[in-house]
């Protein structure tokens, strides 16, 4: 099934910044969709914003809740709670940070750590479905362009969201 409003755009025309925009949101949406549905299968049923929190945690290993609160752009106390719900699964560790006794220093567990990498393993195995059903000259075409999106995206400036 095409993602939403894909069969409704007309062929890009050269130039035209808005249809290559729309199509890159749809592509993102089906992208999105893909990344859930692949995760779902994981052994350990995790929502977005948990598995959000635990990349956030394996990227900032010791961070604490102020720490993950910001990352994740939440309040401390639903950060307090999402923390509560993976330390119950046996995801995460809140131990005393050893500079300061009074601080809570998050971790993951080496189940989270595992957890984590069925989810990339199982995410990257749907992407690779996809992408093999596609044409050479299409996967050839996607790479180039992924390369100069990414190109395009590290020559803005930080907070640039002009036309």
């Amino acid at each position: 099934m095409a993602p939403h409003g894909e069969a409704d755009r007309e062929p890009a025309q050269a130039g035209s910044t808005d249809v290559a925009a729309g199509r890159i949101v749809d592509a993102v949406d089906g992208l999105a969709e893909l990344w859930s549905l692949a995760a779902a299968e994981a052994s350990v049923r995790l929502s977005p914003h948990q598995l959000r929190a635990l990349h956030a945690l394996q990227a900032t290993p010791g961070a604490n809740l102020t720490m993950l609160a910001e990352r994740l752009d939440a309040g401390l106390p639903t950060v307090s709670r999402l923390c509560d719900r993976l330390e119950a699964a046996g995801l995460l560790l809140r131990d005393a940070a050893p500079h300061n006794r009074r601080e809570i220093q998050l971790s993951l567990t080496a189940h989270g750590r595992d957890v984590l990498a069925e989810v990339a393993e199982l995410r990257s195995r749907a992407l690779t479905e996809v992408v093999r059903g596609m044409e050479p000259d299409d996967r050839a075409a996607l790479e180039r362009g992924l390369r100069a999106f990414v190109e395009a995206q590290r020559g803005r400036a930080p907070g640039d969201h002009g036309a």
